[in-house]
């Protein structure tokens, strides 16, 4: 039965054990992410015979801070080295379509996964720690089925299972704070400096370039909220739930800015020193595209 610990249940991107899956699976087109078009199926033009990156240390300045902020949650390991058994897509090309195919699927379960495992962490959610418990396994389960079985697999039904069990999560993380409902809301360049939003519901809200420096988000549900660009500088995230590392990349903050434990203070918020997330040697983390680390929507 697996544990609760990120590092355990394989949800920490290792990128040296990945064969480049979210930069050659993934589309993305030219804009302030990325500096080039690039079609799903093809490599990007920056990934070496290796799967490394030849720009990693230098994405954002070479027009490619997309890559910075997107999370595989450990799929492309998984796909890579359980899915795939070791053989890559350059090793054996007829696989490379079921590869990319599959990928998608196993990262929507492993971020499922991050959050289950979360909750399970959580002693507000302890009435409905059996239930968690089971869908933990369950998804942790599918991860695991062959390849035809993954790309069968109802995941919107399976998904819809569990973000019920989320959303009881939610409540019962938020009970008590009679916290502001802006699920899915626009908040878009909001004006929320200093904003108490104390067990506030912004699942989903998009938060795009939203002023909340100085804003108390403590025990506020963020699964999905679009914090792209928002201003942290000393707001206070600590207790919040559902953050992920990919939402806290695509926002700014600063030494000030308060985390919840499990997560890091990004390396280009001023003030930081070290990665946004640790690399499993150096030169080997790869460009990512955004995906639903980025804007994981969950209603």
């Amino acid at each position: 039965m697996p544990g609760t610990n990120p590092r355990e249940l394989g949800l920490l991107a290792d990128c040296a054990n990945c064969f480049g899956l979210c930069c050659v699976a993934l589309p993305f087109s030219a804009s302030a992410d990325f500096a080039a078009d690039k079609a799903a199926g093809d490599p990007c033009h920056n990934l070496r015979d290796d799967f490394s990156c030849a720009i990693h240390a230098q994405l954002r300045q070479r027009g490619y801070p997309g890559c910075t902020v997107y999370d595989c949650f450990g799929a492309g390991q998984k796909v890579s080295q359980v899915t795939f058994a070791g053989t890559s897509w350059r090793q054996a090309p007829e696989t490379a379509g079921q590869m990319f195919a599959v990928f998608p699927v196993v990262r929507q379960l492993h971020e499922l996964l991050w959050y289950v495992a979360e909750a399970l962490t959580l002693e507000a959610a302890g009435p409905i720690h059996a239930e968690l418990r089971e869908a933990l396994d369950e998804t942790e389960r599918l991860t695991r089925e062959s390849v035809d079985a993954l790309k069968k697999l109802d995941l919107v039904a399976h998904r819809a299972g569990v973000n019920t069990l989320l959303l009881q999560v939610s409540e019962l993380v938020r009970a008590g704070c009679r916290g502001k409902d802006r699920r899915g809301a626009d908040l878009v360049g909001a004006r929320l400096r200093g904003a108490d939003l104390r067990g506030a519901d912004l699942r989903g809200a998009y938060l795009i370039a939203a002023d909340l420096r100085g804003a108390d988000l403590r025990q506020a549900d963020l699964i999905g909220a679009d914090l792209r660009g928002a201003d942290l500088a000393g707001a206070d995230l600590t207790g919040s739930i559902f953050l992920t590392q990919a939402q806290l990349n695509a926002a700014k903050g600063d030494a000030a800015t308060r985390l919840p434990p499990a997560l890091t203070r990004p390396s280009h918020w001023p003030g930081t020193r070290g990665e946004p997330r640790p690399q499993p040697r150096p030169g080997r983390g790869r460009g990512a595209r955004r995906g639903t680390g980025g804007r994981a929507r969950r209603r």
